[in-house]
C-alpha cells in the first residue's frame, strides 16, 4: 500500500452547506483515516498482509495515525515521519442520509518522494494498490517498480495524469466524477457512458464504483455490472476505501476481477453500516453478521 494517512474531523449535519452558508452540526469525532491508511487498515483487516508506505508529521496526530494502524496489524516500517511538517488532516460534514463532503489538507502526504519508495519491496508485492492523496511522480514511479498487480484509485482525481501511468495501470478503480474527470467528459454518467469512458482508456481494467448501485467492471469490450446489496447508510466515508481494500484482497490469490468486484461491494456496503472511517472498516464475519 503506498499512499495518504490523514486525521479525520468528523460533524455530523443536516445537510452539507452550499457556498456561503453556515450550519451547525454535532460533536466532533477525531477519527484516524486518509486513502491509503484506510485501504490498508480494511485488507489487513480482511485477513491479508499489509505494509503502509507514506509519510505523517512527527505530532500528535501521526503517532496516533501510526498506532492506529499497527493495531491492525499493518506493517509501518515504511511509514516515514516528516519533522516540520503537520500530519494530513481531513474536514468531514457528513449528512442525516449518509452521504458527505470531504476537504483535505495533504500535509505530509504531499512530501511523499520517489525516493522514499523501497524498489525490491514493492517488486514482491503481489498488488500494488495506490491512490491519488499523494504525489503523482510516487504513483508513477512506484507503477514501474511493481511486477504484481497494479491498481489504482484516483482519487482525488487529478487534473491531468501522465499517459505513462494509465499504461502501467492493471486494474483502475474509479468513481462516477472521476472517470468523468479523468476523460474529458461532461455531463452526467450513466451506466452506458461509463462502460463507453472506461473502454477509451488504456489501462487493462476499469471498475467503476457506482455507490449504492454496486460497480461496473470493464475489461477489453467486456461489460459485466455488479449489483451491490441494500442497505440503509450510517456513514459512507470509508466505502470506497473499504472496496478498494477488499478488491485487492481478493486480487491476490484469484485474477478473476468479477469476482473480487462482487466481495468488494460487499465489504464496501457494509462498511456504510458504522461510523467513521478506519472504526467502520470490518472483518469477513462481520460482512456475513451485518449483511446475512
Amino acid at each position: 500500500m503506498i499512499g495518504s494517512c490523514n486525521l479525520d474531523l468528523v460533524v455530523g449535519v443536516e445537510h452539507v452547506p452550499l457556498v456561503g452558508e453556515t450550519v451547525l452540526g454535532g460533536d466532533l469525532h477525531r477519527i484516524t483515516g486518509g486513502k491509503g491508511a484506510n485501504q490498508a487498515v480494511a485488507a489487513a483487516l480482511l485477513g491479508r498482509r499489509v505494509a503502509m508506505v507514506g509519510r505523517v508529521g512527527d505530532d500528535e496526530s501521526g503517532a496516533l495515525l501510526r498506532e492506529a494502524l499497527e493495531a491492525a496489524g499493518v506493517d509501518i516500517s515504511g511509514l516515514l515521519a516528516t519533522p516540520g511538517v503537520p500530519s494530513g488532516v481531513a474536514l468531514i460534514a457528513v449528512q442525516r442520509d449518509g452521504d458527505n463532503a470531504i476537504v483535505v489538507s495533504p500535509g505530509a502526504n504531499g512530501r511523499l518522494t520517489p525516493s522514499d519508495l523501497q524498489a525490491q519491496q514493492i517488486a514482491d508485492a503481489a498488488v500494488v494498490l495506490m491512490q491519488a492523496e499523494i504525489p503523482l511522480e510516487v504513483v508513477t514511479e512506484a507503477a514501474r517498480m511493481a511486477r504484481g498487480l497494479v491498481v489504482w484509485n484516483p482519487a482525488p482525481a487529478p487534473e491531468q495524469v501522465p499517459l505513462e501511468l494509465l499504461d502501467l495501470v492493471d486494474v483502475l478503480v474509479p468513481n462516477q466524477t472521476e472517470l468523468a474527470l479523468l476523460t474529458g467528459h461532461r455531463g452526467p454518467v450513466d451506466l452506458p457512458m461509463a462502460a463507453e469512458l472506461a473502454m477509451g482508456l488504456p489501462c487493462s481494467s476499469v471498475v467503476v464504483t457506482l455507490g449504492a448501485a454496486g460497480a461496473l467492471v470493464v475489461s477489453g469490450r467486456d461489460v459485466v455490472h455488479v449489483e451491490a446489496p441494500v442497505v440503509q447508510p450510517v456513514d459512507t466515508t470509508a466505502a470506497g476505501d473499504a472496496f478498494c481494500g477488499a478488491l485487492a484482497d481478493c486480487l491476490v490469490d484469484d485474477p478473476d476481477l468479477v469476482a473480487a468486484t462482487r466481495w468488494a461491494v460487499r465489504v464496501g456496503a457494509a462498511t456504510t453500516l458504522r461510523l467513521g472511517a478506519q472504526p467502520s472498516l470490518p472483518t469477513p464475519s462481520q460482512v456475513e453478521l451485518l449483511l446475512g
